[in-house]
């Protein structure tokens, strides 16, 4: 929630905590309550994902954008609040009242609009937005190799960008290596690389690829927030588990991949 502003849920953290998640290279998200991050984290910092994506997009004030599976709508409000754009905030899991309730209590309720959406249906004329960007969900539906070319590319205007952040690999693998086998799960097939994500948008002949990178040092970044989360004890279990695991791979494989990718203008 934008500093100044009495979070509505916050997460009890000590001075050493919000120190080690206030980290310089994303100073938009620094001016944001950790805690309130916190109590309303559904995976990985939401706000560093997505400053990380938009050091590489284009921005501007009164753009509509579509943020798709926004989770709890922070990424949407942090979206709006920092860069005056007009935010559709789409989740299948979290309920849009539940999400209204966090846009009012920052302000933007004339700027971020919350919807229960799935990603295979999405209700919206073709060119209505300036952009699609994601983080943290699109390797959940997006992997398909028709994906983009049907339900993302007709919603972008002429120039328009798609951006995403997801968990992600250096370098593709066949047989998971044997120091990540013991954490590995079947959702984690989503994982792929930079070079994986620009193949999928190239082929399917519908948007130029920007940029298809690592997050750097994105794996650090992760580690940090599950050892603080386990601390905290929101999803300590799962957020030990994960810590384990990035720490035995030390980011010889996992990481965030970035990738943006701009339609045709015409």
């Amino acid at each position: 929630m934008p500093a100044g502003t009495p979070p509505v849920t916050s997460i009890a953290l000590s001075a050493e905590q919000r120190h080690r998640l206030t980290l310089a290279k994303y100073p938009r998200s620094a001016k944001y309550d950790a805690g309130w991050v916190l109590a309303n984290m559904m995976g990985p910092n939401p706000l560093w994902l997505m400053e990380a994506l938009l050091q590489a997009m284009h921005l501007k004030p009164g753009m509509r954008v579509l943020d798709l599976g926004c989770g709890k709508a922070v990424s949407s409000i942090f979206l709006a609040h920092e860069f005056d754009v007009q935010v559709w905030a789409a989740d299948l899991w979290i309920p849009p009242t539940d999400n209204l309730a966090r846009i009012r209590a920052a302000g933007l309720a004339d700027r971020v609009f919350p919807l229960r959406l799935e990603a295979h249906s999405l209700p919206f004329a073709e060119g209505y937005f300036d952009a699609v960007v994601s983080v943290d969900a699109y390797h959940y539906f997006g992997t398909s190799d028709l994906y983009f070319a049907q339900y993302i590319a007709p919603l972008l205007v002429p120039g328009g960008e798609l951006g995403i952040v997801v968990p992600g690999l250096a370098n593709e693998f066949v047989e998971v290596p044997p120091h990540l086998k013991p954490y590995w799960e079947p959702a984690f097939r989503s994982f792929h690389s930079a070079d994986w994500w620009r193949r999928q948008i190239d082929h399917s002949g519908c948007a130029k690829v920007t940029k298809a990178d690592r997050v750097s040092e994105g794996w650090r970044d992760w580690l940090t927030w599950q050892e603080v989360c386990v601390e905290a004890g929101v999803r300590p279990e799962d957020a030990q588990r994960e810590a384990e695991m990035l720490r035995v791979d030390g980011g010889r494989h996992l990481g965030f991949t970035r990738l943006v990718a701009r339609v045709p203008a015409r």
